[in-house]
Parts: C-alpha cells; structure tokens; sequence
C-alpha cells in the first residue's frame, strides 16, 4: 500500500478517508476524532416556517411498501417520501434525507396506492420518510384522494420529526396536512432514549397523538390503542 492510499473508516454511519501516512505519523486517531466531533449529537431544531415543503420538496419517494403489519395499526399501505432535515442521529432511514432520494411520485404511484387500499383488509395509508411534513404536495394530494375515494373507512398515520406543538406554529400547508390525518406519531427519534420495546416508536420523548381528538379537546390526546 502506497503512503498516499486511502483507508475508508466509518463511524456511526459517518465515514472518513486516512491514508498510511497518517497511520504511520499517529495521526489517524486525531483525524478520526476530528471527524467524528462533527456529526450532531441532537437533531436539528428548526424555528417555526424555517423549513419549507414548497423551498425544500423534490416529490421524490423513497419506497412505497403495500401490505405491511409494522407502520401502524392492522394492515397498511406504507408510503416513504423523501427529503428530511431533522439529521436525528441514530436515523433508521437516513438514506431517506436526501430530497433527491428515489424517483419521482407519479399518477401511476397515486393510482396503485388507491387500488392497494381498496381491498377490505387494508386499515389505511401510513406516511413516512423522510419528512412528510417536508413534503406537503405529495402527501396532502394522496390524502385528498384517499378521502374523495374512501371517505373516513381508511386511517391515516404520519410519523413526524416535528411535534405536535411546533405543528401547530408552523406553515398553512403543515396544518393542513395535520388536520387531514387521524393519527401523528411526533417528535424527533432521540438515540438516548432509545426503547425497542415501545410500540410503534424509536424513542420515548416520541407519542402517538389522535389528532381528531387533540383538536376537539384542544389538547393532546393519545392513541386509545397504546399499549406502550
């Protein structure tokens, strides 16, 4: 191996290049340490309209999954959209932050996903990413259709960075997209407080929030069918 060769050294799904050089000078644990000493320690908290859907969003789709058991309550149509700015160590997706991620969404998409939910055993559409409040335009069309075409018999969850509360203070377009959905899984993932044994989240700072109920009581009110 030459003195200028490069050695690829990944640190929590962060990676940095030494080359024999630095190996042979000592350096490599300096240049290790520096590097790693850039990647957030806490996901990025954003002011209220900082981030924009309509700035931000490509309409790109990560992955779309019919059919699931693991997003949400029963049987589920899972859509992944792309694009997120939170940079939540420890992400399960973070390939998935890049707005660029994926391919485009299309009407044939939108049209696959319709049929998908209409068969009698699918509960409902489930919104992921990515950041689906990131990607408005997407998500507010689906779920518009989804009403127009089922009313209220298909479910809605959205899993958000953003909390309840910041929800509330932001865009027009994330309040829409708010009171169109039945159930928010909120909050940023907390790698430190990390619990694989919660239901349908990473963390515990994360809740399951009713959103109908939340507006109605003008409170948050949680999922009636949390277990833990």
């Amino acid at each position: 191996m030459s003195n200028d060769s490069q050695i690829r050294v990944s640190i929590g799904g962060d990676t940095c290049f030494i080359t024999q050089s630095d190996l042979d000078k000592g350096n490599a644990d300096k240049k290790i340490v520096k590097r790693h000493s850039r990647i957030p320690k806490k996901p990025r908290d954003p002011q209220p309209r900082e981030w924009l859907s309509s700035e931000l969003s490509q309409n790109y789709i990560a992955d779309y999954k019919p059919f699931n058991f693991v997003d949400g309550e029963g049987v589920r149509c899972s859509l992944y959209v792309s694009g997120c700015l939170f940079a939540c160590p420890g992400c399960y997706n973070k390939v998935a932050q890049n707005f660029h991620y994926g391919k485009p969404y299309t009407q044939e998409l939108e049209d696959q996903i319709i049929t998908d939910l209409g068969e009698d055993y699918v509960q409902g559409l489930t919104l992921l990413g990515g950041e689906p409040f990131l990607n408005t335009d997407v998500c507010l069309k689906l779920v518009k259709r989804i009403r127009k075409e089922y009313g209220d018999t298909k479910d809605v969850w959205s899993w958000s960075g953003y909390t309840w509360d910041e929800l509330l203070l932001d865009s027009e377009d994330k309040l829409e997209l708010l009171h169109s959905i039945d159930i928010l899984v909120d909050g940023r993932f907390r790698e430190d407080l990390k619990d694989l044994s919660l239901q349908f989240r990473g963390s515990s700072n994360q809740r399951i929030i009713d959103v109908k109920k939340s507006f109605e009581k003008g409170e948050v009110v949680i999922w009636e069918g949390l277990v833990r």
